[in-house]
């Protein structure tokens, strides 16, 4: 029979600092890489946006030795970026505000209301929701032909409706599931309707999560490229992803003009996504927890 070796005297407690230190360590240098592969791109863009012309393709560096603002200059004064900036926040919010009250609505139907098919609807609104557009826009396109909805930004709403409704419907189904019934049943026997319950029941309760799917639905109508590139062809009613190709004639790329048009027009979604951080916080982790 063999004795073990006993460990010196201290022996354990150094190897539990080195082990935390480890820990720090990894935390520490994950965070840094993670923070410069997120930021990197941003400082790059606000980088370029800030060289005049001729620094752009002579000097690769993360600090500009030479700052101008002829680029926003001529972005605010010499271009339509204003009206594209003007018709991507008006798409943007209207698509947002009606996707929410039809989602919010429909959700509500078929989480707490009994009717036959509600399963079949259910269903269907996500795999509405996951059709891919690449398939649709032809169909599309012909219905908005019909109704007379090209060729205007406010045409665009409709047609993102088509997408943003049941995304905000399948995600407050998501959310209403969690919410207990008998706080409704409750208001119910004291009289109160189901808007009512709705109104003052519900929304309170789900505020974060609503909040984290107006976000998405902004973001969504605010990004979308390939249906405004097809119904929209005049320059005053352009969204901004499809103005910013006006930035590009032929094979020549104006970078200068084509960052300060991106560093700007990503600021809606970041000051939004900013001052809502605590919503959206709470929303994702109660969508996370609650079963």
């Amino acid at each position: 029979m063999t004795r073990r070796p006993v460990p010196p005297p201290g022996t354990a407690r150094v190897s539990r600092r080195l082990r935390s230190a480890l820990r720090k360590v990894v935390l520490i240098g994950g965070l840094a890489v993670f923070t410069v592969w997120t930021l990197f791109p941003f400082v790059w863009v606000l980088e370029t946006s800030l060289k005049p012309n001729r620094d752009i393709f002579v000097e690769v560096s993360l600090v500009p030795r030479h700052v101008s603002l002829q680029h926003y200059i001529a972005l605010f004064h010499q271009s339509e970026f204003l009206a594209y900036f003007r018709n991507s926040a008006i798409v943007a919010v209207s698509t947002t505000i009606v996707a929410m009250i039809v989602g919010v609505l429909a959700a509500y139907a078929i989480t707490r209301l009994s009717f036959r098919g509600r399963t079949f609807v259910a269903n269907a609104t996500i795999v509405t929701y996951l059709a891919p557009p690449a398939l649709l826009f032809i169909p599309l396109f012909q219905v908005a032909y019909q109704f007379r909805l090209t060729d205007k930004a406010l045409g665009l709403i409709p047609i993102y409706l088509i997408f943003s409704a049941p995304f905000c419907t399948w995600l407050a189904i998501t959310y209403f599931r969690t919410v207990p019934s008998e706080l409704e049943d409750a208001a119910l026997v004291d009289g109160a309707t189901r808007l009512r319950s709705l109104l003052s029941i519900f929304l309170p309760l789900s505020l974060p999560a609503l909040a984290v799917i107006a976000l998405f639905a902004f973001t969504n109508a605010w990004n979308e490229f390939l249906f405004a590139l097809l119904l929209i062809a005049r320059d005053s009613q352009k969204t901004i992803p499809v103005g910013l190709a006006q930035f590009i004639i032929g094979d020549v790329f104006q970078w200068g003009s084509l960052m300060a048009a991106v560093l700007v027009a990503s600021l809606p979604p970041v000051l939004i996504y900013t001052l809502a951080q605590r919503w959206v916080v709470a929303g994702l982790a109660a969508g996370a927890t609650k079963s």
